[in-house]
């Protein structure tokens, strides 16, 4: 039953999401390491018991709302979140209590400024299909010497939370990296607080750490590192004194993975669903309106695109920073599936 509910999953975006199989067969040949696509994408689904969306993300926090010029999506992922939804109902210049609430207001404004409003007060937010045409899923800069290593006994830092980053790190680990998980004291991986044995699977055979985020606190750890993973922007780390640049020249062959909504020099928020809608993943109704496509889809799209980007650097002599956007990690699948460019 497990594996037909997988399947089941599948079939509804498997015409979108074909050509990531051909970068799941490049970290395979790579490393050795099977990728099943139908889990990476929807075990949460499965084991979380999500129906299939439609304007309404599966886990119930992203909407798609019809603005005055098309549909913008709003992702109200975080208690914080649904507690700005007056202030955005202001910016929107809509009484806080107003019959239809959220959609009555993005129904007066235009995409743009639907999204606009959003991003102001730190709520993600995205209009279809805007990072179409832009950057690529990975953008890489070299910082420091190659060095070729197998990835068997490479030690990786994951400071990642919720999917994507914890997917990339899973993957690298079935490949024989040596995995080590490193929470904040005062804020722990939000994905907790779901479902847990879909928790477990991310995380399995990693060890785990909870730490103080002061300055300093640490250096000895990501000195002993090969491989760095994040999904922060980068001046969060930079008060804590970690910069990526500095990490790669300080050792050959290094690797550090920057996992953000759209490119570090962004500093946007997202998570799955708005990346996805962004990145124009998304499906079409009966009328040729946008739907939600499977679950917070450009989070494990780019678990696997940040994974291959990892070992293709390592085979490569690594020393590079690779700056993965999910939006743009949609947008790659969006494009290959129009035949615009290919997936990688």
């Amino acid at each position: 039953m497990e594996n037909r509910a997988l399947r089941d999953w599948m079939d509804t975006v498997e015409p979108y999401v074909v050509p990531l199989s051909d970068v799941a067969r490049s970290f395979t040949d790579l490393t050795g390491v099977p990728v099943d696509l139908s889990s990476a994408l929807f075990r949460r689904a499965q084991l979380a018991g999500l129906e299939r969306p439609g304007r309404t993300s599966a886990n119930g926090s992203c909407h798609l709302l019809q603005a005055a010029d098309g549909w913008t999506a709003v992702n109200l992922a975080r208690p914080d979140d649904l507690a700005a939804v007056p202030a955005l109902l202001s910016l929107l210049g809509s009484p806080v209590a107003e019959t239809g609430g959220l959609a009555t207001a993005v129904r007066r404004v235009t995409t743009a400024e639907a999204a606009e409003a959003a991003w102001l007060i730190g709520i993600a937010a995205a209009v279809p299909g805007s990072a179409l045409g832009g950057r690529p899923a990975v953008r890489i800069e070299r910082w420091g010497e190659r060095r070729v290593r197998e990835m068997a006994g490479l030690r990786i830092v994951d400071f990642s939370a919720l999917w994507a980053g914890p997917l990339c790190a899973r993957l690298l680990g079935l490949a024989g990296a040596r995995v080590v998980k490193v929470e904040s004291e005062t804020r722990p991986d939000g994905a907790r607080l779901g479902t847990p044995a879909f928790y477990r699977w991310l995380h399995d055979g990693h060890d785990n750490m909870v730490v103080d985020f002061a300055p300093g606190a640490l250096d000895e750890l990501v000195a002993e590192a090969d491989i760095v993973i994040e999904a922060s922007r980068p001046r969060a780390l930079r008060r804590l004194g970690l910069r990526a640049e500095e990490f790669l020249a300080a050792r050959p062959g290094r690797v550090w993975v920057g996992i953000t909504g759209y490119g570090r020099e962004n500093d946007r928020i997202a998570f799955g669903d708005d990346a996805a809608v962004a990145g124009g993943l998304t499906g079409l109704d009966p009328d040729g309106d946008p739907v939600f496509l499977g679950d917070a889809l450009a989070d494990p799209v780019t678990g696997v695109f940040a994974a291959h980007a990892v070992a293709r650097s390592l085979a490569a002599g690594g020393g590079e920073l690779l700056c993965v956007s999910m939006a743009a990690c949609a947008a790659t699948l969006a494009e290959a599936h129009t035949g615009v460019r290919p997936p990688c």
